[in-house]
């Protein structure tokens, strides 16, 4: 929404493995941090944001959605009876393994309290 929004996700993943000595069992856990771009509503950006400003927030919208279908997927049971689409997207291919199975998310969202950002709150939530 402005020139100095990021316009991209940053993924960082940090892997402990435990080994067991007595027994031998290896014990592997993922921490996945993850850094979300903003929705961008085109019709509040800036007039003269360029085409390649304009594809990227394409880009991080599309993206976002993608998560949202797959989270939307898991918290209603869908997991037995439909394929996760996983693969829609960069972003969910990569956030796989910290969305399903017998992983816990935990997600923060920032979201502003002025009426004029009301609609990009409500579809953060």
């Amino acid at each position: 929404m402005n020139d100095l929004s990021s316009r991209s996700h940053l993924i960082f993943g940090v892997v402990i493995q435990t080994k067991n000595n007595k027994t031998g069992d290896v014990t592997r856990s993922k921490i996945s941090f993850v850094d979300l771009a903003g929705s961008e509503r085109i019709k509040k950006s800036n007039p003269n944001v360029n085409k390649e400003r304009l594809k990227e927030s394409n880009a991080i919208n599309l993206s976002l959605e993608s998560l949202g279908g797959v989270i939307h997927e898991l918290s209603n049971g869908n997991v037995a009876k439909n394929h996760i689409r996983y693969r829609d997207n960069k972003l969910t291919h990569l956030m796989k393994d910290s969305l399903g199975g017998n992983s816990k998310t935990l997600m923060f969202v920032n979201i502003s309290p002025v009426d004029y950002n009301s609609q990009e709150s409500m579809f953060s939530l």
